[in-house]
């Protein structure tokens, strides 16, 4: 099977596009290679982000937010798949990707968002792990060596509204 490098992306890479990059580099790993990035990016990543990684077991040693910007150079990694993952970002106009890869957009209700107690707070980063390890699931699923780009396109979209 050929390698993939994926790109997840969101405003601030703050917590849906790094907890998307964890779950598809433990899940993917071999043949998927994940990069998380931001539109603008809050240059932190959510400590509520970090502690749901960290109790699903998941990698979050090299968690950073950073800029879209270091995936439109030459020198940047060549991308299979770009996933949006907040509307925000979809609503954005994106750099153009080199190599040009399939796009979706695979919204997922911002965490940050949630004002309340810690538990609501864990609950709702938790929902988004859960919503975000579905849909990575689903996608790992499909036969990407034999659908033909239009079937592809087809199916990753509809994972998006899962």
């Amino acid at each position: 099977m050929p390698h993939y490098n994926v790109l997840f992306l969101c405003t601030g890479n703050s917590a849906r596009s790094i907890m998307a990059e964890a779950i598809m580099n433990r899940k993917g790993r071999g043949n998927f290679t994940a990069y998380s990035a931001g539109s603008h990016p809050t240059g932190t990543v959510r400590p509520e982000a970090l502690r749901q990684l960290e109790k699903s077991g998941l990698d979050a040693a090299n968690a950073r937010s950073k800029s879209w910007d270091e995936f439109t150079g030459l020198d940047a990694p060549h991308l299979s798949f770009v996933f949006t993952v907040c509307d925000k970002a979809a609503a954005e106009v994106c750099p153009l990707w080199p190599g040009q890869p399939m796009t979706a957009h695979w919204g997922i209700p911002d965490p940050a968002a949630v004002q309340g107690t810690e538990q609501e707070m864990d609950r709702a980063y938790g929902q988004a792990l859960q919503a975000l390890d579905r849909r990575i699931s689903l996608f790992l699923c499909l036969p990407l060596a034999t659908l033909d780009n239009f079937a592809l396109q087809k199916q990753i979209d509809e994972i998006g509204k899962e």
